[in-house]
């Protein structure tokens, strides 16, 4: 029983890997031969790339083309215009 615990606990420290460390989006933007390179590691291979890591390189293909947008600046809307102050 002691050693059916022991292979228990080895099976699944074993099982708890690291995950792998990935690129970030802005780092891949800034480099378009390992963006090129790794988009068609995803294409061919998801899986063993990682989700998080094709995540980053969509995200960077997206930063690259579009690039980073331009902040949100509201500004008051008149609907009517009026020659007065007070909108009367």
């Amino acid at each position: 029983m002691k050693k059916m615990s022991l292979l228990l606990a080895a099976l699944l420290l074993s099982a708890c890997e690291k995950p792998m460390p990935f690129e970030s989006a802005e780092a891949l933007a800034e480099n378009p031969e390992r963006l090129k390179e790794l988009r068609l590691q995803c294409r061919d291979n998801r899986a063993k790339l990682g989700e998080a890591q094709c995540n980053a390189v969509s995200d960077a293909q997206r930063i690259r083309f579009m690039g980073k947008g331009t902040p949100y600046t509201p500004h008051t809307v008149q609907f009517f215009h009026s020659d007065t102050e007070d909108g009367r």
